[in-house]
This record gives structure tokens, sequence and C-alpha cells, in this order.
């Protein structure tokens, strides 16, 4: 197999996906691009040259696989940015509610971005973890 294609880069327009096609893992970025935290990401992993994909919350829903993943990882609890104008706008801080269920439904609640690879997952920006990953 020649070797351009042994390392070729695959774009998918409609989720706004980058995919490098190696045996590496990626790094999934999972945010929206007007979250100044999830650009300091994608920015790192491209100045980095890390294999990575972004999946806009813009664009597209989380699968199923993909929520079961994030909290089987993770806390619910620490998904939810308390501060977000969704969350004080529908009054969730006097709210009772299940925090999955509110998450799959209302992805505007995540604090962006999550960081994922290899069954780990990262809550925000974290430079040392992403760098980690990306070596790895």
């Amino acid at each position: 197999m020649p070797t351009f294609l042994s390392r070729m880069l695959l774009f998918s327009p409609v989720s706004y996906t980058i995919l490098i096609a190696t045996g590496e893992h990626m790094i999934q970025i999972i945010g929206t691009k007007k979250c100044k935290e999830t650009s300091k990401a994608l920015r790192a992993c491209k100045e980095r040259s890390f294999c990575f994909q972004f999946v806009d919350l813009s664009q597209r829903e989380l699968s199923i696989g993909e929520w079961n993943a994030i909290f089987s990882a993770t806390e619910p609890e620490s998904l939810i940015d308390t501060s977000s104008p969704f969350y004080i706008k529908n009054g969730y801080t006097f709210r009772e509610f299940s925090i999955r269920e509110e998450l799959v439904e209302h992805p505007q609640l995540l604090k962006t971005p999550i960081l994922r690879n290899k069954g780990k997952v990262c809550v925000g920006f974290n430079l040392d973890t992403l760098s980690e990953w990306g070596q790895a």
C-alpha cells in the first residue's frame, strides 16, 4: 500500500469531524465552535499534530454509546455547567431533575470541552492531560 494512503485525511461535512486514518488512538473533543475553551483544545491538538475528532454539539447529538461512555467514566454532576445561561434561564438551580436525562435532552447544560480518549474523560480544557493523551 502506498504511504500516502496509509495516512489519509477524512472529512465529513455533516458533523464537521476530522479523522486521521491511522492505527493510533484518537482524542475526541466534544463542544461547540463558539466555546473559547473548546477552541483552545482544538488549537492545541492542531499545533501538536495530535490525532483528534471534533464533535460539534450544534451540528449533531451524541450517540447513546458516547453518552454511556462519558457517564461511566465520570460523575454526571461534574458535567453540568451551573454558570451557563441555559441553566440559569431555565431555573435548574431550583429544580429537582435527573442529571443524565437533562444532559441528553439539553446538551447546552454541558461544560465544554469534554475530552475523551481510551475510556477516559476530562471535563474542561486541560493542556497537560491533552498532551499526555496525544503522545501516548
